[in-house]
């Protein structure tokens, strides 16, 4: 038979077909429009029906939850973060929260556990050559403070560098001082199960988007009250400016150049008042996450925790916003509210007394060493005391655990 002949029964054969089993031709749908004639974006998630219930039943309950009592004021207008939470940073009671247990990507606030984990590890003084294999992995477009191979930097400078321009690089660094990243992971992990913050699974110790990779406003919360627990970890997170090592060229001076802090509720960047007494902690944006923050604020005796995950207004300052408006709301509420949660003890705590706040290295010259200044180019030792630091420094929470109890889930009386 030849090619034309096969070819003409080939074709014949396909006219064959019964039209039924052709799949008809549809143009795709065109998005529905908005009042601008712009495409209306896709409805935002909807958080699980149930959630956990670590902290208190309610915690666990889809959408606002809150208890106002006669006099009390009403919580801001306009929330849109799809988690938030508001804490007294000692007591622990929790005074509102909205989807408090939701697992969101964290972004750059997984950077809080990371620190609050391998800070103590780790000699501030101590002094590391940069390597190529230290800076494996650092995502594409991570944020960076400028970490360079084959240049020495202290400790103290590379959590200055986790801190204030919230570097990937940095804690690439640090994690391979502190024997990998997947050890450090595990170390994480291991320290997320310790303080029950048992939304968190950690994927990366930078916080870049990860599959899997998440937290909660709940745990975020739960470990920065850990983390300020420790000196060191209170003057990172409130320092606002610094120096950080530069080019280092033989027979020549150390370069410096100045980093600021990206929490806009300190440094007042982007057209946001510094908010009053605010101490850190730790602010974070990637494409999964949205825009995350927690903070620590304290005035006068009153000491807050507030964190807001992903809200749905836009711009980069709506976060900053929220957490601002619910600080203010925090700080008017005190003792007009009966609480709807607390945020548990760490499973080792003593919970038959009111406990003492924890130690770290800082506690301990022998571990921490003299001065931050001892090590070859760290960043406090050449800005000669020229950090800007804030209240994070005496941002001291004198933490009070519920006696006899885990909070694994009790409704609150």
């Amino acid at each position: 038979m030849s090619a034309k002949t096969t070819a003409l029964t080939v074709l014949s054969a396909a006219l064959l077909v019964p039209t039924m089993l052709v799949a008809p031709a549809h143009a795709a749908p065109t998005p529905p429009a908005d009042a601008k004639g712009q495409p209306a974006k896709a409805p935002a998630p909807a958080p699980p029906v149930s959630m956990s219930t670590v902290g208190g039943s309610l915690l666990g309950q889809p959408g606002t939850q809150v208890n106002l009592l006669p006099g009390a004021p009403a919580l801001p207008a306009n929330l849109t973060g799809r988690s938030w939470i508001v804490a007294d940073a000692e007591s622990g009671e929790v005074l509102a929260a909205h989807n408090a247990h939701w697992r969101l990507p964290p972004a750059s606030t997984m950077k809080m556990l990371f620190a609050d984990t391998v800070l103590p590890t780790l000699p501030k003084d101590q002094v590391h050559k940069v390597t190529d294999k230290d800076m494996e992995g650092v995502g594409p477009g991570s944020s960076l403070v400028g970490v360079k191979e084959d240049h020495e930097y202290s400790v103290h400078d590379l959590w200055l560098g986790v801190f204030l321009r919230s570097g990937n690089d940095a804690v690439h660094v640090l994690s391979a001082m502190n024997g990998g990243v997947e050890k450090t992971v595990k170390d994480m992990q291991a320290h997320a199960e310790e303080l029950q913050a048992l939304d968190t699974h950690v994927v990366s110790p930078d916080g870049y988007d990860a599959p899997e990779q998440v937290s909660s406003a709940y745990d975020l919360t739960l470990v920065a009250r850990s983390g300020l627990q420790k000196q060191d970890f209170r003057e990172y997170c409130g320092t606002v400016s610094a120096k950080f090592p530069g080019l280092q060229e033989p027979g020549k001076p150390r370069d410096y150049f100045e980093i600021q802090n990206t929490n806009r509720l300190m440094t007042g960047a982007g057209g946001i008042s510094p908010y009053k007494g605010i101490a850190g902690v730790k602010n974070g944006n990637t494409t999964m996450a949205g825009s995350t923050f927690t903070g620590a604020a304290q005035q006068g005796d009153r000491k807050l925790l507030v964190t807001v995950m992903n809200p749905g207004a836009g711009g980069a300052n709506s976060v900053y916003e929220e957490t601002a408006a619910l600080f203010d709301w925090g700080f008017a509420a005190t003792g007009k509210v009966k609480p709807v949660g607390e945020l548990v003890p760490p499973k080792s705590a003593d919970t038959s007394s009111h406990g003492s706040p924890a130690q770290s290295h800082e506690n301990d010259p022998s571990a921490a060493g003299k001065d931050a200044g001892g090590g070859a180019g760290t960043a406090l030792g050449v800005a000669g005391g020229a950090l800007a630091v804030l209240a994070g420094g005496a941002f001291v929470i004198n933490r009070r655990w519920p006696r006899g109890r885990r909070g694994r889930g009790e409704e609150l009386i």
